[in-house]
């Protein structure tokens, strides 16, 4: 009876995982522009989130090499490869230097009279040159073609 037990978890964390990786891919693919955005019915592109969601897929398919079904490892790899070539597309269509739209909850809140202001408006952000901010982001970006 234990014996059943656990295939009916395994089975379940299985179809949970796959589960897990469909949703990344569904965001990613919404940030691809690929499904239309659920509040405007438009579809939106913005890369670095899209990017983001796949690089995460990516990290998973890292971290659980060996420790996957055989098809969990084909959802997730099909999953992957599908996103990253529609990333190159996407990207190769988009103009380098257009301004990709924020998402709302990612945009800043307007300054207004009711915040306090110790000194200057900047004070929260933090202070670094930006020969050390573009010399990190080369060390940890992913290209996913030419």
């Amino acid at each position: 009876m234990a014996e059943v037990q656990r295939t009916t978890q395994s089975g379940e964390l299985s179809q949970r995982f796959i589960e897990f990786v469909v949703m990344h891919a569904q965001n990613a693919a919404l940030f691809l522009g690929q499904i239309p955005n659920p509040k405007t019915g438009e579809p939106e592109v913005n890369l670095d989130l899209a990017r983001m969601f796949i690089d995460q897929l990516s990290m998973i398919q890292e971290k659980t090499r060996g420790n996957l079904t055989s098809e969990e490892t084909k959802v997730l790899s099909n999953a992957l490869s599908n996103l990253q070539m529609a990333y190159v597309e996407v990207a190769r269509e988009t103009p380098k230097g257009a301004a990709q739209p924020e998402a709302p909850e990612a945009a800043p809140p307007p300054k207004s009279a009711e915040q306090p202001s110790a000194g200057t408006p900047e004070s929260s952000a933090p202070i670094a040159s930006a020969e050390p901010e573009t010399e990190s982001r080369k060390k940890f970006t992913k290209s996913y073609g030419p």
